[in-house]
């Protein structure tokens, strides 16, 4: 099966050796490198495993990593750049949500079932981009030499040969090992997959280039693929998004006095780019607190992320004895601010009675705000300007939640929301004010609302946001410039 199109459209997809190799990052730098080429440029990842999602200008949602690339491309993110988005919801099931709308549940073994009909609906989005376009890059999942699940495969391969779409492989050097990486990659896919691989480029390089010159030679002379190019390791790739949760499980204490965020990691933390601002504040250190250790004592604010499973995560806090640490945080007088999922165990009890999210249940909350929750119903997406009420500040961000919280402190809300002419009021703050919480994703990410809400706490900000996440495009975008013959890219493109 192969697409058509009357609009000649180049595309080439970038398949990893493993999974985070920097797939998302090269395909953002690559989209802005053509931007100022001049060219059109459309960011495409046919199936996703993300819960760290955005909300998209036509009302859907795709992973974070496509709406990056999106920016990089100078464009609105739209349903169609990732049309097939799994949201994990357990280590065996994830909700599947196609063309940007959720259509069900699966348990991994069940998906494969699915597979066949998703393939249409990648191919159809996939058409319309190539339709807007001048080239269109098309970002992998894992690895192709996954061969076990090459069957029905929707992700890497199996839409390379769907599309007929020429593939370069990423291989990852920092981790070791990437000559077999490579090398045994070529060995394992079927000769047809293997004929579809036009080369590859080795990104996360440390040290002197000259070192590695006879290992290019040995890839490129037992697999015959032409080598693209070897990207050095991109010092700022902190400073832009990050979609996979795996960066939080590496990160470290920052060595930053000053203001201290904890933040516990949740077993299914979903949106944590909302600590992105944060993290680039010099006089904020934004804290993972890794399972098994407890939350700071000496933490000035706790914050709890969303989550995909707000009831197992609760659950889970339980089990670390992260609820004991926050509940003496707070009769200490420290800040605690909930943001979904968070904002919902906040609450006094959270509700799911139809299972929504996992086993049908309900459990007691952290009792912290007077509020309850009851999961179900449709899911809100929306982009929305709302005005943060304590210092009267204008902010934009985005809900994707699912759920209603009802309580008398909804009365003193943290958020008054701009809507259809009118105001509505969002989240709630406790009457001590020291807890707070709203569903809002992305506030952070509108510098003046930072400032204000890091100014109650003595804090002053220095970043402006926006400006250095499109500094780091342009700057990734000269990276790449450098080191990758993008003209031989192009030439590849089928």
């Amino acid at each position: 099966m192969t697409t058509g199109s009357s609009k000649t459209t180049r595309a080439l997809m970038f398949q990893g050796t493993g999974s985070d190799v920097g797939k998302s990052m090269l395909v953002a730098g690559l989209c802005r490198a053509l931007l100022r080429r001049g060219l059109s440029v459309r960011p495409f990842k046919p199936q996703n495993m993300s819960n760290n999602a955005a909300v998209t200008a036509d009302v859907g949602e795709i992973g974070r990593a496509q709406a990056l690339q999106a920016r990089a491309s100078g464009v609105e993110p739209s349903v169609h750049m990732n049309p097939v988005l799994l949201k994990p919801e357990s280590d065996t099931g994830a909700q599947i949500v196609v063309q940007g709308h959720v259509k069900g549940h699966a348990r991994a073994i069940e998906y494969r079932e699915w597979k066949p009909q998703l393939l249409s609906s990648v191919l159809e989005s996939y058409e319309r981009l190539r339709q807007e376009a001048d080239i269109v890059l098309v970002e992998g999942a894992g690895s192709p030499a996954e061969i076990n699940l090459r069957d029905g495969d929707i992700a890497n391969m199996g839409f390379a040969e769907a599309s007929n779409c020429p593939v370069v492989l990423i291989g990852d050097i920092d981790r070791g090992g990437v000559i077999a990486s490579l090398v045994g990659t070529h060995a394992i896919l079927a000769e047809s997959d293997r004929a579809r691989v036009v080369g590859y480029l080795i990104n996360k390089f440390r040290g002197d280039a000259r070192l590695f010159e006879s290992g290019i030679t040995e890839i490129s002379n037992r697999t015959g693929w032409t080598g693209f190019g070897l990207v050095p390791w991109f010092t700022d790739a902190h400073k832009l998004p990050a979609e996979d949760a795996v960066t939080l499980d590496r990160a470290t204490t920052a060595e930053r006095a000053g203001f201290k965020i904890a933040v516990p990691r949740l077993s299914r933390i979903a949106n944590f780019d909302d600590l992105d601002p944060l993290n680039l504040e010099p006089d904020v250190t934004v804290e993972i607190v890794q399972p098994g250790s407890p939350i700071p004592a000496d933490s000035n604010l706790i914050l709890i992320p969303g989550s995909k499973a707000t009831l197992a995560d609760l659950a889970y806090i339980r089990q670390q004895g992260w609820d004991i640490d926050i509940l003496a945080h707070h009769r200490r007088g420290g800040r605690v601010l909930g943001l979904c999922g968070g904002y919902q165990m906040l609450g006094r009890i959270v509700r799911d009675p139809d299972g929504t999210e996992g086993a049908a249940g309900e459990a007691p909350g952290l009792g912290l705000l007077d509020v309850e929750t009851t999961l179900g119903g449709d899911k809100q997406l929306a982009n929305v300007r709302a005005r943060h009420e304590t210092t009267g500040t204008m902010l934009t961000g985005y809900e994707i939640h699912i759920g209603t919280t009802s309580g008398p402190d909804r009365a003193n809300p943290f958020l008054c929301i701009q809507a259809h002419g009118g105001e509505r009021h969002e989240g709630a703050v406790s009457r001590d004010g020291l807890v707070e919480g709203c569903y809002l994703h992305g506030l952070f990410s509108s510098d003046a609302f930072r400032r204000a809400y890091l100014d109650q706490f003595g804090v002053k900000s220095s970043t402006a946001y926006d400006t250095t996440v499109e500094a780091t495009l342009d700057a990734l975008a000269e990276h790449l410039e450098a080191h990758l013959d993008i003209d031989a890219l192009l030439a590849a493109a089928g």
